[in-house]
């Protein structure tokens, strides 16, 4: 993949136009332009002060479409040793306030796991050859994690029956071979 393959544009905010970039790695899929309109325009009331969560981070660009656009902190969960050290260096090029973000380099069910802090939205984007999908929003829900939205991609239509309980499916669209749903918790 090409240097210029592996940029992307933030859309919105105090960032709006910067370009970040993201280590060459086939478990990085990063969240597209149109998607990542559509999503904060979901969310245009409520991402300005809001405490975030992004599991599976990959480049990262969630957290930072979120936090140009005013989120109060971030928090990225990123296993993998190349994407989350891009995940620094592009905040560190966007000069982002140290205050309004961790980038922790962990396994993000074992976080979850640890984890005693309430987000007001959550980003989920596994692998899509994976099955962490299921053990994510049990934790999320079971340890009342996710406040109240849940950002959710996947490979296959998100169904009701996939989601715990006390929660539900407020939108949902898809871009190519993308689903993307955003949940509302209680």
């Amino acid at each position: 993949m090409k240097h210029q393959d592996r940029t992307l544009r933030i859309i919105g905010g105090n960032w709006r136009g910067r370009k970040i970039t993201f280590p060459e790695h086939d478990g990085i899929r990063p969240t597209g332009d149109r998607v990542r309109e559509t999503l904060f325009n979901w969310l245009m009331h409520d991402i300005r002060g809001s405490d975030c969560l992004d599991l599976f981070a990959g480049s990262g660009v969630l957290s930072i479409e979120a936090l140009s656009r005013g989120a109060n902190h971030v928090t990225l969960i990123e296993n993998n040793d190349s994407a989350s050290a891009g995940i620094s260096q592009n905040l560190s090029l966007l000069d982002a306030d140290p205050n309004t973000f961790n980038n922790i380099r962990t396994d993000a069910i074992d976080w979850l796991g640890r984890c005693d802090t309430g987000f007001d939205l959550v980003f989920i984007d596994p692998p899509f050859a994976s099955d962490l999908l299921p053990a994510v929003l049990n934790h999320l829900a079971n340890r009342q994690i996710a406040r109240k939205f849940i950002y959710v991609e996947t490979p296959e239509k998100l169904e009701t029956s996939d989601l715990p309980d006390q929660w539900s499916l407020y939108r949902q669209k898809r871009t190519g071979s993308v689903h993307y749903s955003l949940c509302i918790t209680g």
